[in-house]
């Protein structure tokens, strides 16, 4: 399991996965599958910066997802002609967290079902009063 020392967010991960380096932002952190190593899951976060939009113009996130911690989030899936994804977002206040499974679109089918069970393991920490889903 990560956890992201700055966010507080945590998703698990294979344990042999190769580790990616650490932005100095310590915002997020990359693994990839040893046998194939364009195979990759992340998770990072950051401030919401649609919070700062005007209202006329910010675009409310789907709400489509929930995670076992019982959090709504939007799951996208692209698949592409050479990489493929699955993206997670969720807001808790004024930050907004990702996750993302990317994948050769060749390879993609076979890893979707770890990607999905690994988004749905997504955890945030326990919001507080009035924050959650933002």
């Amino acid at each position: 399991m990560y956890h992201n020392p700055r966010f507080g967010f945590e998703f698990p991960y294979p344990s042999n996965w190769v580790t990616g380096p650490m932005p100095d932002s310590r915002d997020g952190q990359t693994f990839s599958d040893p046998t194939s190593p364009t195979v990759e899951i992340r998770g990072w976060a950051g401030f919401n910066l649609e919070e700062f939009k005007s209202p006329n113009t910010a675009q409310p996130l789907k709400q489509n997802f929930t995670t076992a911690q019982g959090l709504t989030g939007d799951l996208e899936v692209e698949v592409g002609t050479q990489i493929s994804m699955m993206t997670l977002i969720l807001n808790q206040g004024s930050l907004r967290y990702y996750w993302q499974g990317r994948a050769p679109s060749k390879q993609f089918a076979e890893y979707y079902r770890f990607f999905y069970y690994s988004a749905s393991q997504y955890r945030l920490p326990v919001a507080r009063s009035g924050e959650q889903g933002k």
